[in-house]
């Protein structure tokens, strides 16, 4: 399968430096492309997406492994993703900074790069796409998602933070790579902790080249051509803009990374958010109904494949391609914040669901639901063909002409973002599989499939995005529920140590106030 993977890109990599853009399109390399991603879409969907639930509806089984393992987790922890909310956010501000912290880069700055991987398309154009095919309904359940989600953030960087591995060079290893080897000899089964660690390794390569890479291009130039046309005409203009821009970023590693992230990300969120307040305004005496009807098509959909499984199927799985949450991803960028306590790290990490499904996922849905574009028969192409941003953009432009100039600036940084920090998980994957004097090596690759982006099939491009992501969950959630004693150990401790007031004195600072 390398091997093939290794030749395909090739295939590209000879058409598009010929300047055959238009004639590849139609040529045989293309269709060669289109139906090898078509086998491994196959391939995974026949592992992941078999059904495990007894008579009529399907469940698939990746999605019900995230759905438990989330709701476990939250019950296990006693709904920490609500009760450590405001000390997570004093943390974010510097609050409990210690002289023993050690790291690489801020715990505010680790949550904007992982953010800023979370934080991307799966907001604008994964919403879009799961709204048309699961109805309104589908928003709840992935409010729903997101909530129990907060908790399995908290658990795997919790987890990467305390397997953390710090190199002769200065750079951090962590994230699920490290927690299942490690953990897994913890518990006498070094075997088999170092091969499952080794294929999220290479998921974690694959969903960097295709979720984080191909996707957030294809998906991004898509909404950009409606608004200008010399990208339509040219794509491999675009891909190279891309490529440039990223990689005179990726090349300088996660410091780098951090600060954009740390720039971008609350910029983009502030854009994004306050176009989608201005259509939620604009449609006021709307919103109410179509808040009624999100909750109505939750638990009694209509005319949706799969009735009300088929709503949470997709609530959940868009849910978990957005957040990321049980997918470990996250975990990579949180492994090199400077903390002294792994559990304080954790605490930061719950914001990120928060954040990405319930409120960015939320106002997406809200305008697509207003506006009524999800079922509207002259946007059915854009549905069939999962060109989810290009109809959330129609969906801005049925208010106000001008709006899709602002989301098509939000889609582009919010695909900029996301490629940036999955080029580090991406990175220290491949590090862990290869070694450290082979990262160069990955972050070249990287850059040379943006452009390649430019010209794949969007429709291939989701769908082997959406596997590779999820087929990451299988591998880290085993290890979080075999490590979750751990967890819990460290979270007994650390609120003791809260209660009592060590953490102030450790800061130099005066009582607290925070209450557990």
């Amino acid at each position: 399968m390398i091997w093939n993977f290794m030749r395909i890109s090739l295939l590209w990599v000879v058409a598009l430096f010929a300047g055959v853009q238009d004639a590849f399109a139609q040529s045989a390399a293309a269709a060669e492309i289109n139906d090898f991603f078509g086998s491994l879409n196959a391939a995974l969907a026949t592992v992941l997406f078999f059904d495990v639930m007894p008579g009529e509806g399907n469940m698939p089984f990746i999605v019900a492994w995230l759905i438990i393992g989330a709701v476990y987790l939250t019950f296990r922890f006693g709904f920490i993703n609500l009760r450590m909310m405001g000390h997570a956010f004093a943390v974010i501000r510097g609050r409990y900074k210690s002289v023993d912290d050690k790291g690489e880069v801020s715990p505010f700055q680790a949550l904007a790069t992982a953010l800023s991987a979370t934080v991307g398309l799966g907001n604008i154009a994964g919403v879009a796409i799961a709204v048309s095919i699961g109805g309104p309904g589908a928003t709840f359940w992935m409010i729903v998602a997101g909530f129990f989600g907060m908790t399995t953030k908290f658990t795997e960087v919790t987890l990467g933070q305390m397997y953390r591995e710090y190199r002769s060079d200065g750079h951090i290893m962590g994230g699920g790579m490290e927690y299942l080897s490690k953990g897994f000899k913890e518990k006498g089964m070094p075997r088999l902790g170092k091969g499952l660690a080794i294929l999220f390794a290479l998921l974690t390569i694959g969903g960097s080249l295709g979720a984080g890479n191909l996707f957030q291009v294809s998906q991004s130039m898509g909404a950009v051509q409606t608004e200008v046309a010399f990208f339509k005409e040219f794509p491999l203009a675009f891909g190279f803009l891309m490529a440039f821009a990223v990689g005179i970023v990726i090349i300088g590693g996660i410091r780098r990374i951090a600060h954009a992230a740390e720039a971008i990300v609350p910029s983009m969120v502030f854009i994004y958010l306050s176009a989608c307040l201005w259509i939620m305004i604009s449609h006021a005496a709307d919103v109410p109904a179509a808040i009624s009807l999100i909750f109505t098509e939750a638990f009694a959909p209509t005319a949706v494949a799969g009735g009300m499984v088929g709503v949470i199927i997709q609530g959940f799985k868009r849910a978990a391609f957005s957040s990321e949450a049980g997918i470990g991803s996250a975990a990579i960028a949180h492994s090199a914040a400077s903390v002294k306590y792994p559990i304080r790290q954790g605490f930061v990490a719950l914001y990120e669901p928060f954040i990405d499904t319930i409120i960015i996922c939320t106002m997406t849905a809200m305008v697509i639901v207003i506006t009524g574009v999800y079922n509207a028969p002259e946007y059915a192409g854009l549905v069939q063909a999962n060109k989810g941003a290009a109809l959330t953009a129609m969906a801005f432009g049925s208010v106000i002409s001008w709006f899709p100039i602002i989301l098509s600036v939000s889609v582009v940084l919010f695909a900029y973002s996301t490629m940036i920090s999955w080029s580090y998980y991406g990175e220290r994957s491949w590090t862990y599989v290869f070694g450290e004097r082979y990262s160069m090596v990955f972050r070249i690759i990287f850059v040379v499939f943006v452009v390649l982006a430019s010209i794949t099939s969007a429709s291939n491009i989701l769908d082997f995005s959406d596997l590779l992501i999820l087929s990451m969950a299988f591998p880290n959630l085993i290890a979080l529920y075999l490590l979750q004693g751990k967890v819990a150990e460290a979270l007994r401790d650390y609120l003791r140590r809260l209660k009592s007031g060590e953490f102030e004195r450790d800061a130099g600072r005066g009582e607290s106030g925070d209450t557990v």
